[in-house]
């Protein structure tokens, strides 16, 4: 599952990739050839020839480009899938063609209005808007993409963890209290590790502690030192249940841990 995704990930990059170099492609019909290749000769430097290289034909390639990228978004953002549409459909009930109501398909065609003999009045350049919203469209779908990962992670880890908190509190109630607290000390570590990550934490430890954890994230200025503090006590409450063989912890520490556990996920995101 996690190779299908990245290869989504991978493959919506590089048709938004695709999609900027049409444009550009776009931009170079409109301007002319000769005065484009100059101003990206200018910006580019000796890089420029390489660039150029790379623009497709817009009338060649941009199908294929509509077709995937009409896909994506009927899949990631299907409430802006008429609205992609539109920038390319010219309008059914259009009388007269001007700069607003031209679109991507009279582009294709090679449509322009003149009057008066040589006097233009709408060519080619009016579907570069077009295309740009297009392109927008598709880059919000790329967020929403990112941003119904990030949800979904979050719901099933918060469904997972609930179900772990129960599975200690059935252990304890059963008066396996070690046990309970072992449960619940791993699942604070994971905790602490995904908040960690969450917020581009870097952890160097291959086999960080939740001492270790707590630090980072209080001096990251995640958490705050009363927050600290809490969970330093947890951790030493799960020390009791994992490393100390020597005393019991009583039910009354275990549940302390467990309830200050589901506390912290709750407060600590």
């Amino acid at each position: 599952m996690a190779s299908n995704i990245d290869r989504f990930k991978k493959d919506l990059g590089s048709l938004i990739s695709g999609g900027k170099l049409l444009e550009y492609s776009m931009q170079r019909q409109a301007t002319g050839r000769k005065e484009f290749d100059a101003k990206v000769k200018e910006t580019l430097g000796e890089k420029a020839d390489a660039f150029l290289k790379t623009l497709p034909s817009f009338k060649e390639e941009y199908q294929a480009w509509y077709s995937e990228a009409m896909a994506v978004i009927r899949q990631v953002l299907p409430d802006r899938l008429e609205d992609f549409r539109r920038h390319y459909e010219k309008p059914k009930t259009r009388k007269d063609i001007t700069f607003e109501n031209y679109h991507i398909e009279d582009y294709l065609q090679g449509l322009q209005v003149t009057r008066f003999g040589n006097e233009v009045v709408v060519d080619s350049s009016a579907a570069i808007p077009r295309f740009a919203q297009q392109l927008a469209i598709l880059t919000a779908a790329e967020k929403r993409f990112e941003s119904s990962l990030f949800e979904i992670r979050q719901v099933v880890q918060a469904d997972l963890f609930d179900s772990e908190v129960e599975a200690a509190r059935e252990l304890l109630k059963q008066k396996f209290a070690r046990a309970a607290g072992a449960i619940a000390g791993v699942l604070l570590e994971k905790h602490l590790a995904q908040v960690c990550q969450d917020h581009s934490v870097a952890i160097a430890k291959k086999n960080p502690t939740i001492s270790d954890l707590n630090d980072l994230l209080k001096n990251s200025g995640v958490i705050e030192t009363a927050q600290w503090r809490f969970i330093q006590h947890l951790g030493d409450l799960r020390n009791l249940c994992d490393h100390n063989k020597k005393t019991e912890p009583t039910e009354a520490q275990v549940t302390d841990l467990i309830d200050g556990i589901a506390k912290v996920m709750k407060t600590v995101l």
